[in-house]
């Protein structure tokens, strides 16, 4: 029985990797890294919250790729927490062309005909406060991700039968969440992971709208600081793949004005182009090295034709020295996009050098006895004090390798 379950592991992970070559929008790479923050779990049982479709969202046009109602995991708060809630958008990439998308949508990524029918609450979402301990008595739900261009899109595809209706899932969402409750809240935290971290700064000033000033609404980004960076072959993969997705899903007229009044549609859709213009609190938690950038924005196969890079790519420890310093200027330009960000009093800031990707959903790099930190701190008591100003965070750590304490991410 043991050796059948690794065997099925095995064949899971290598048709994962084997979609690399078709999907070059780094969905492949993605599903990797989910599956091992998935594997690292809670060390206790985890609560377990059912999925549920928000019925009447298809006739607002909130509809999945593949025109299945959106849907979300929620768990009720109690307690101290019971009026406070925390909204956080699931991950999992984009997608940029037609082909990309129909096969999207052949997967949880685009129907909710293939969605989990309840995943696991851990980190950030745990219900236990040994675990999450400002979060865990909160009401707290996961947002499923089932459009490809991070809750912004509005459009469609007639003859590909598909629906770029990220935005209005969002709202549906809003307003079912609204009519749950979510309207008296007290305090309020929109977070979100990669696709669904990018998702939060998009959507924050947006979140913080549907409050009274009288709630106390805050944004966190988790593995969201996608930059517009050059490749190892010169090009720019991601700046090219995210022109896609913009074109093809309907995003410009979402994305803020304040943005596409000076820069095009694509260069808004980058955070280093939208995070100093935020006006709501936002914390941003990032990998120096962010393994999923690493992977498939800056030393991705389609760049890397001669297989000098491969080692690499999958284990930092397979690095030369010229190539670790190819991450050290990546390194450079994300401290260099913060810049501004971190000058406000209200912003927060943890940017550790791991090869790392979304360590607010992963029990051991949220809040766990080896958790990574920075000055003795881990992501949750970081993420903890800025939210109630218990202190100031703008935790920046040394350069990589002097931080012994990082859960990096190795490719298999």
């Amino acid at each position: 029985m043991e050796r059948a379950f690794f065997v099925c592991i095995f064949l899971c992970l290598w048709f994962v990797l084997s979609r690399s070559a078709d999907f070059g929008d780094g969905v492949s790479v993605l599903s990797y890294l989910e599956s091992d923050a998935a594997a690292s779990g809670s060390p206790s049982e985890p609560l377990m919250v059912p999925l549920t479709l928000i019925h009447g969202a298809d006739s607002k046009g909130a509809v999945c790729l593949d025109g299945t109602l959106p849907g979300y995991h929620f768990h009720q708060g109690s307690g101290s927490g019971a009026s406070n809630w925390l909204i956080h958008f699931e991950g999992g990439g984009w997608c940029n062309t037609i082909k990309s998308c129909v096969f999207r949508k052949t997967t949880r990524r685009g129907s909710s005909k293939f969605m989990e029918k309840q995943l696991p609450f851990t980190g950030i979402l745990s219900n236990k406060a040994e675990e999450n301990p400002d979060f865990f008595n909160w009401n707290r739900v996961r947002l499923r991700y089932c459009d490809g261009a991070s809750f912004s899109g509005d459009s469609q595809n007639e003859a590909a039968q598909l629906n770029f209706r990220g935005q209005r899932i969002w709202l549906a969402a809003m307003e079912d969440l609204m009519a749950k409750g979510m309207k008296n809240a007290g305090q309020a935290l929109l977070s979100g992971c990669s696709a669904g971290g990018l998702a939060s700064i998009l959507h924050c000033d947006e979140f913080r709208d549907l409050f009274p000033k009288t709630t106390k609404v805050k944004c966190l980004s988790d593995a969201g600081m996608f930059l517009d960076a050059v490749d190892i072959s010169g090009g720019r993969t991601l700046r090219n793949m995210y022109a896609g997705v913009v074109s093809l899903q309907g995003v410009q007229k979402n994305l803020p004005s304040t943005c596409t009044s000076q820069l095009d549609p694509t260069s808004c859709f980058f955070p280093q182009n939208l995070v100093a213009n935020i006006k709501t609190p936002l914390f941003l938690l990032n990998a120096a090295y962010d393994e999923w950038q690493v992977q498939a924005s800056l030393a991705p196969s389609s760049a890397d034709l001669d297989g000098n890079w491969k080692e690499c790519r999958l284990n930092f420890a397979h690095c030369n020295s010229s190539q670790i310093q190819f991450f050290q200027d990546f390194r450079d330009q994300m401290l260099d996009v913060v810049k501004t960000f971190s000058k406000s009093n209200q912003n927060g800031l943890f940017l550790n050098s791991c090869f790392a990707h979304c360590q607010s959903e992963r029990q051991d790099t949220w809040f766990a006895n080896d958790s990574p930190v920075i000055e003795k701190k881990r992501v949750a008591e970081s993420v903890g004090d800025w939210y109630f100003d218990r202190v100031a965070v703008k935790a920046i750590d040394c350069p990589f390798p002097c931080d012994n304490s990082c859960h990096n991410l190795v490719s298999k």
